[in-house]
């Protein structure tokens, strides 16, 4: 039995935990219990196998009763000192020794921005040196032209000044190396990996400007001068700076398990419940300017690696500076449940694997994510995907609540195109995703599939008000390769652009959904590939504005190789999509108003689409209130859509998936 005894720190319980097993006593399970209050952390408790549980004796981390510990990444920084218009100074010897930098502030429990110009909305990029539309979207740049007087080369410390450039899908952070006044040319220590367009168009890209001295000018804003060590605030109205609580991060991560999968040295049995966790702090390294789809090169505030059998449960996760967690290769049966995750700097998960070119052992397969809430996410890098999923299989994303995060809420698949991809076979199905994009970047969706992907499903989730900045802004987003997918039952509406869009797929089956009230289009296709892109069938598609099928539903021939019985073994097929057996309305127009890519509906039928389709009323209850069960007597009912039951989307109290 193991003994009761009190310490002062988590790491000296580990400890004593690791001391207690070598005696072999080990005999039932082992719980620390967290008091409530502050637990300070300058770097990540690890744990590693000497740290692992057994089956029906796990090593639990848990609050105290009722009790509220706070495992807290962050330095309370006091002193300060008025200065001059409204703001506030105190110098901090660790920044004046280099010894210490950050790009977080919390007031009172809440992030405040660092001086910024312009305040609101954005500069745009006037011109393009290294190339513009003319050159492929992925060209390196380095540099570009400015507006006169957007930017200022006697601003303070000018290589401290970070220009963020939101283009295409991703936002890159650049040091300024140099401004040249004459031609109003910024060069930057380091490339972007993108033209500096704002996406495939010849706009200039949009931008600010963080961390200038000349910008603090509104309230809520802050300034370090890292060659003083003079940290500037100036406060809000409601603070006192003599009493507020003022807090910078420190450490990079809270907790790090970490297995050898290829020495089948694993960390196994380790529960973490009832928990807060607060404050990190993490930078871009030099060169990297975050250009990686999805921020995926930004790390976690707790990351397992050799993993299996371990819990995160009823944890708080908030004002972080990287995702929250990392799910790194070798990980199998692990489950995140019920946690509470918002203010992050990146996304919530990102679970991530050995490829297929790597050793068996380090695959990472079986987790589960459920019954969480993520939101305001991607607050420092804001192209961060609420829960991402990369190589790997067989995990289950559900019930879960995502909502005003900047980019794409679930995304699954992490290799381009048709080749083989590790990623299969994961379950994504009653979550609430919604309020995501909020106009910022482009290219993306509520859930966004990458790659071949057999046996992955996308069933009974809600999704709604989706908006990007120009194109996309999609509900689900059928991207490169995407192949063998299953989406059924869900509910999408209020999206910017299609609630269903496919840039190229294969043989992926779209039934028994319901998309409704698409801004600028409802359904939309990108390319014509010789196969089957879609099995659209049994859905229904409402809306009033807005293109109906946009882009390219039209089909071109090709030679399909069937069986070898015929004398060649080819047969020429004319169809690269199926349709049918849907419901189409849109109230505000009479059917021979509506345009099928072109053509009327009949005409449309006779090109092989949609023969038992149907133009009618599917008599949603309430669609203007985005009440969208059936009334009895829906014609969508006759041709057997099935309700969608909308009752246990989101987190709650369910049987385990």
């Amino acid at each position: 039995m193991a003994p009761n005894r009190a310490f002062a720190t988590v790491e000296r319980a580990r400890d004593a935990i690791r001391a207690f097993k070598k005696t072999g006593r080990f005999d039932e399970p082992v719980t620390v219990y967290l008091r409530g209050g502050m637990y300070p952390l300058t770097e990540g408790l690890l744990l590693t196998l000497e740290d692992s549980g057994i089956p029906d004796k796990p090593i639990t981390y848990t609050a105290y009763k009722n009790e509220k510990p706070i495992i807290s990444g962050g330095r309370r920084i006091t002193g300060f000192k008025r200065f001059k218009d409204g703001i506030w100074t105190v110098e901090i010897p660790a920044v004046k020794a280099g010894a210490w930098q950050f790009r977080q502030l919390y007031v009172n429990g809440q992030k405040r921005r660092r001086a910024r110009t312009p305040n609101e909305g954005f500069y745009r990029v006037a011109g393009f040196p290294d190339g513009g539309r003319e050159v492929h979207y992925h060209t390196d740049c380095q540099r570009f032209e400015f507006a006169p007087g957007d930017l200022n080369a006697n601003w303070t410390n000018l290589n401290d000044v970070e220009v963020i450039v939101y283009h295409f899908w991703t936002d890159s952070h650049l040091p300024i190396q140099s401004i040249d006044t004459q031609t109003n040319i910024v060069t930057f220590k380091h490339k972007a990996g993108k033209v500096f367009t704002d996406d495939f168009t010849s706009n200039g890209a949009r931008y600010i400007v963080e961390n200038v001295f000349e910008g603090l000018d509104q309230t809520g804003e802050w300034y370090l001068n890292r060659k003083t060590g003079v940290l500037y605030y100036k406060p809000m109205p409601s603070e006192d700076m003599t009493t507020a609580e003022v807090v910078a991060p420190v450490a990079a991560d809270f907790m790090r398990l970490e297995g050898d999968p290829v020495q089948r040295k694993f960390v196994e049995f380790v529960n973490v419940k009832n928990l807060s966790f607060m404050y990190t702090n993490w930078d871009l390294p030099p060169g990297n300017s975050n250009d990686r789809q999805g921020s995926a090169s930004v790390p976690a505030a707790i990351t397992l690696k050799g993993a299996k059998h371990c819990t995160f449960e009823n944890c708080t996760i908030k004002n972080i500076g990287t995702f929250a967690f990392e799910v790194s290769e070798g990980c199998e049966h692990n489950r995140f449940n019920h946690n509470d995750i918002s203010y992050i700097g990146a996304g919530g998960f990102r679970v991530n694997g050995g490829t297929q070119k790597d050793h068996p052992l380090k695959r990472t397969r079986y987790n589960v994510i459920a019954d969480n809430v993520l939101n305001h996410y991607g607050e420092e890098f804001p192209s961060a995907v609420g829960i991402l999923l990369m190589n790997t299989n067989g995990n289950h994303v559900a019930h879960n609540d995502i909502h005003h995060g900047w980019y794409t809420g679930v995304s699954i698949g992490w290799n381009w195109g048709y080749q083989r991809s590790l990623s299969r076979d994961n379950v994504i199905e009653y979550n609430h995703i919604h309020h995501i994009g909020q106009g910022l970047l482009s290219d993306m969706g509520a859930i966004y599939t990458l790659g071949v992907s057999p046996g992955t499903v996308l069933r009974n989730n809600l999704i709604h008000d989706v908006n990007a900045n120009h194109y996309g802004g999609w509900g689900i987003y059928n991207d490169e390769g995407s192949s063998h997918i299953l989406i059924e039952n869900n509910v999408v509406y209020n999206t910017k652009f299609a609630g269903y869009n496919i840039h190229y797929c294969k043989e992926v089956t779209v039934r028994n959904n319901i998309f409704a009230f698409g801004k600028l289009q409802q359904l939309s296709r990108s390319r014509v590939e010789p196969h089957q892109s879609v099995f659209f069938e049994n859905n229904i598609v409402y809306w009033k504005e807005g293109k109906l099928l946009d882009n390219k539903w039209r089909d071109k021939p090709y030679k399909f190789y069937f069986n070898s019985v015929s004398k060649n073994g080819t047969r020429e097929v004319n169809s690269t999509f199926e349709m049918d057996w849907n419901v189409y309305y849109n109230p505000t127009l009479k059917l021979a108003e509506v345009d099928f890519n072109s053509l009327t509906f009949e005409q449309w039928k006779k090109t092989g689409k949609d023969n038992h389709s149907l133009y009618a009323d599917p008599l949603f209850v309430d669609p203007e209130n985005y009440d969208f069960r059936l009334k009895s007597e829906s014609p969508a009912l006759a041709l057997g859509f099935k309700p969608i039951d909308v009752s246990r989307v989101g987190p709650g109290d369910h049987a385990d998936p």
